[in-house]
């Protein structure tokens, strides 16, 4: 079966200014999102990439630009299913703030049991978006062969839920799993089981030096901006 390319999106401005962007429209690339994407069709070079895939929220279709730009053979379908995660009443608002939330402590521990206000569950995130990948797998090999390798650009929390499930983790783990703005995760699919080749691959170092105020222990609702 298919090759998957899963990327995040690049730092985008609802990053760098600490707000949970989640659905919101406008929010686009910061300064260095816009660098992050431009480096892509350079990191991607050595793939025969068939076809990409888009959440069709703006930060995540501003990434693919240059990509899409470089290798205009490529064919770009938006797929709704893998957009971020809808969270509700959350959306907008400071990540300082919702810290202390009670809902907070079941997101970090148990998401599998959290539902936002007003928004959808982090299960029916995951159901949603593994089963995009499923079906674009298909699709894929289909058109392609069982040989090709393609690119999905999305959010922190879907590809987090989608690299948990080719891993069989349980949802309840996977806050151990961090992406990074821009990083690539690599799965290849096959009829028994997923092969986890790549994750959050960034292609440098540098951000696991330690961190001045510490890393700290919760995850990173949304998926964070990534290092300093």
């Amino acid at each position: 079966m298919a090759t998957l390319i899963l990327v995040r999106h690049g730092r985008s401005t609802a990053n760098t200014s600490g707000v949970l962007a989640g659905r919101m429209p406008g929010v686009s690339l910061d300064e260095r999102g816009v660098s992050q994407a431009s480096a892509l069709p350079d990191r991607l070079a050595g793939l025969p990439l068939t076809a990409v895939v888009t959440s069709p929220l703006q930060r995540c279709r501003e990434t693919v630009a240059p990509l899409l730009a470089a290798r205009p053979e490529l064919t770009v379908h938006t797929e709704d299913r893998i957009s971020e995660c809808d969270y509700g009443d959350w959306s907008g608002r400071k990540l300082a703030e919702l810290g202390d939330e009670p809902l907070m402590k079941t997101v970090q521990q148990h998401p599998s049991s959290a539902a936002f206000p007003g928004g959808e569950s982090m299960r029916a995130m995951q159901a949603r978006a593994v089963d995009a990948v499923r079906d674009w797998n298909a699709r894929i090999d289909a058109e392609h062969g069982e040989d090709a390798v393609y690119a999905m650009c999305s959010h922190g929390d879907i590809i987090k839920s989608v690299i948990a499930d080719a891993l069989g983790m349980h949802l309840d783990l996977f806050q151990r799993i961090h992406v990074d703005p821009c990083s690539l995760t690599a799965i290849r699919y096959t009829a028994v089981r997923p092969f986890v080749l790549r994750l959050g691959d960034t292609g440098e170092f540098g951000s696991l030096a330690p961190r001045e105020s510490g890393s700290g222990s919760d995850a990173a609702v949304g998926g964070g901006a990534g290092a300093p």
